[in-house]
């Protein structure tokens, strides 16, 4: 299969223009039309002759994304279900909020990390996508609100899949979302979120973005966290805080905390009180996550009182902490649910 022309930068669009007999700023008309016109085929790129549209037809593909499924909620988040090229599905949302359209895009075929809450992860990692395929995602949206006006205003990197065990294609992805001559969006309206692969930490501080990163901790100890998330015993608690301790002193931006509040298990006050110790001298924000039920996982959903006593104990010691609005909650429960229930259809 031909490789997927999102998959190309401007820069390698412009060389692939040169290598091919044009001038090098054919290939930025060829951006053009992919992120400002949003054509879905090389004959739509009329300013191009026919003879540079046959090339671009020869060697490239557009990333398809085949609607399978989607889910429409009250509160106006559609939740899509894609199948790939090579049979394989991924999911992907579009949450509305009072300041516009944010997309959580996905960047693996499933998911290796393992943690026990999460429906994503049944199937194991079937594979990684390409930039071009996580950016087919943003594009596919952005397409189905432009006969609004609307276009997505934020990006948050949390659907199926570990971003940072596909760090280079996330990059990439990355790179083609903020770039002013394509989508443009804001790289502070931009989220990355890891279970915390250490060693991509620490490069990501190295990358000079003004990107927001997000990490999924949900346990304040080495113990309890490798229960939850056996990822955890790769890059043990302590190795994640002090990764994150040189990114904040790398790059001076805020961290967010994902705690996903299970019942019984790590929803206690002295939960956090021990997760406060830890990070209260950290410029941090916590945000609570009350779990989704997963019918293949035994777990249960921590009571309103006890969410609001755990908010209660992390504020009395100074952390900045809020509770996840929930959205789409009546059309699919948790991430990679509709993934699940297709392979087990398929």
């Amino acid at each position: 299969m031909n490789p997927f022309i999102y998959d190309l930068s401007l820069e390698e669009l412009q060389q692939w223009a040169v290598e091919n007999g044009e001038a090098a700023f054919r290939g930025g008309q060829i951006y053009e039309w992919l992120y400002v016109k949003r054509v879905n085929s090389f004959d739509e790129m009329s300013n191009l002759s026919k003879e540079l549209r046959r090339k671009l037809t020869e060697q490239f593909s557009f990333v398809t994304l085949n609607e399978i499924t989607r889910f429409e909620s009250k509160d106006g988040t559609i939740k899509f279900l894609f199948g790939l090229h090579d049979d394989h599905a991924i999911e992907t949302v579009i949450m509305k909020h009072n300041y516009g359209n944010s997309i959580c895009v996905t960047t693996q075929v499933g998911c290796r990390i393992g943690c026990t809450f999460c429906a994503s992860t049944l199937g194991g990692l079937k594979r990684n996508l390409t930039a071009g395929e996580i950016v087919a995602q943003v594009v596919q949206a952005q397409k189905m609100l432009d006969p609004k006006g609307e276009r997505v205003s934020s990006i948050v990197i949390m659907g199926s899949g570990e971003p940072f065990e596909n760090y280079d294609a996330t990059m990439k992805f990355l790179r083609t979302m903020i770039h002013e001559k394509g989508l443009n969006i804001g790289q502070r309206h931009i989220t990355v979120s890891t279970s915390g692969i250490v060693p991509n930490i620490y490069q990501f501080a190295e990358e000079n973005t003004q990107i927001n990163l997000a990490i999924s901790i949900h346990a304040p100890n080495d113990k309890l966290r490798s229960k939850l998330m056996p990822v955890n015993r790769r890059f043990p608690f302590e190795d994640v805080i002090e990764s994150l301790r040189y990114y904040q002193a790398k790059t001076g931006r805020r961290i967010t905390f994902e705690y996903a509040l299970i019942g019984g298990m790590n929803d206690q006050v002295e939960h956090a009180e021990e997760l406060a110790d830890v990070i209260k001298d950290m410029n941090c924000h916590v945000n609570l996550i009350p779990v989704n039920h997963v019918p293949e996982r035994k777990y249960v959903r921590t009571s309103r009182n006890d969410i609001f006593k755990f908010q209660r104990a992390l504020a009395d010691k100074g952390v900045n902490v809020t509770i996840r609005r929930e959205q789409g909650h009546d059309i699919a429960a948790a991430c990679g649910q509709l993934r699940a229930k297709h392979m087990e259809l398929g």
